[in-house]
């Protein structure tokens, strides 16, 4: 038997950082799964059996006694444990619970109410948790929504269509999901920022420390506004394998994957065939035939029959007509879609901006005659479009100073 505590009390102290208000039976199952998920690897098919069929406190307390796991096989039985207690270490999963709440990251479980209920599509790959940064309630805000991934090497070509597309989608309030990374990640995340969307990173590494570092400042902003997310602790540095199973979590969490640039043996690719296997919409963009870059788009044309993509109308047909036309939204989507009605609002809008003096968006609403939020939206995607700039003073237009 291993000695390890599993209790009440040792549960409430380890959990303490996180601040929760939780029942007797609440802190154990937390406490067990944050255990659980120090022991194991992302996607570790075998625990997610176990745990599944035991529960969180059941299994762990099972592996603790070495009583037999019936769920298993005999060889599975055998070789499990060994790769699971050498991780075990009550000083470490406390370290990472210390961790998340110095940096205000929630411990989301399967018991919880803002649970992304599409996870569960991976089934016995799915991960035992989720350890997140922002407003963890974003998480049930996902469906529809969109990961539009590529190439960290992107071309600037790559470039302008990920913002593009994460813009439009993005204003028209379709969240974009993807892994922070240089690149087609990076472009999207900023553009939907920028649009005033949502947006959600899925990191390989802990939640409280942005990967790559020079995205640091993104990371924070995309928390602000939206969330970050990993099923790994706090504390863990991003491997290869992580980040090939973090790709699972995008295609699984989001309705479509949009491949934007990806050379022929991209992880992107990887994310793709995940969103096939689960029958989750795929769309590619097309590159110029010359450019290696676009290889791997090209193969998934090819041979995934992934949709070509090459508007955000297209990637709005890829999500199966969630978005509609027509009711309270109907005016943000207009404007995404690049309607007669957007290119009407843009001029309002920067007829209401001056190319000397800033002025902020509740003033060029005010002047404009226009709802705050439809302001915002624009000034967002005609930012992009290089036609508006944000200073310290407010907005500007770059097009009446030319």
């Amino acid at each position: 038997m291993t000695a390890f505590d599993v209790s009440v009390g040792a549960a409430r102290a380890a959990l303490a950082p996180l601040r929760l208000q939780l029942s007797d039976d609440e802190a154990l199952d937390r406490y067990a799964t944050a255990v659980w998920c120090q022991l194991v690897e992302p996607g570790d098919s075998v625990a997610g059996r176990v745990v599944a069929a035991r529960g969180a406190v059941a299994a762990l307390e099972a592996l603790l006694s070495a009583r037999p796991l019936d769920e298993l096989t005999v060889r599975e039985r055998t070789e499990a444990p060994k790769r699971w207690l050498p991780r075990l270490s009550a000083r470490s999963v406390a370290d990472t619970l210390r961790i998340a709440g110095a940096r205000d990251v929630a411990l989301v479980t399967p018991r919880d109410a803002v649970w992304p209920a599409q996870l569960n599509d991976l089934e016995s790959h799915a991960p035992l948790c989720l350890w997140v940064r922002g407003d963890a309630a974003v998480l049930g805000r996902l469906h529809p929504s969109v990961a539009i991934v590529g190439a960290r090497a992107a071309s600037g070509y790559g470039d302008l269509v990920a913002r593009e597309l994460a813009a439009e989608l993005a204003g028209s309030g379709v969240p974009i999901v993807s892994g922070g990374a240089y690149g087609i990640d990076g472009a999207a995340h900023r553009a939907a920022l920028g649009a005033g969307g949502l947006t959600v990173a899925l990191l390989a590494g802990g939640a409280e420390r942005a990967y790559p570092a020079g995205h640091t400042q993104l990371i924070d902003d995309i928390a602000r506004t939206g969330a970050v997310v990993s099923e790994v602790p706090c504390g863990s540095a991003p491997t290869k394998w992580r980040f090939l199973q973090r790709n699972r979590l995008i295609a699984a969490l989001t309705t479509a994957t949009v491949v934007v640039e990806a050379g022929w043996r991209s992880g992107s690719l990887n994310t793709a065939g995940h969103a096939s296997q689960l029958g989750r919409g795929l769309g590619a963009v097309p590159g110029p035939i010359t450019a290696p870059a676009s290889a791997g788009t090209h193969r998934l044309i090819r041979e995934s029959d992934a949709v070509c993509i090459t508007s955000a109308d297209d990637v709005r047909e890829l999500l199966g007509g969630w978005l509609s036309p027509t009711g309270p939204d109907a005016i943000a989507a207009d404007a995404a879609m690049g309607s007669g009605r957007r290119t009407d609002d843009a001029t309002r809008v920067r007829d209401a901006l001056s190319n000397r003096v800033g002025r902020d968006a509740d003033e060029v609403a005010r002047r404009a005659g226009m709802a705050p939020e439809e302001v915002r939206m624009l000034l967002g995607i005609l930012q992009l479009e290089g036609s508006v700039q944000a200073g310290v003073d407010g907005w500007r237009s770059v097009a009446a100073r030319r």
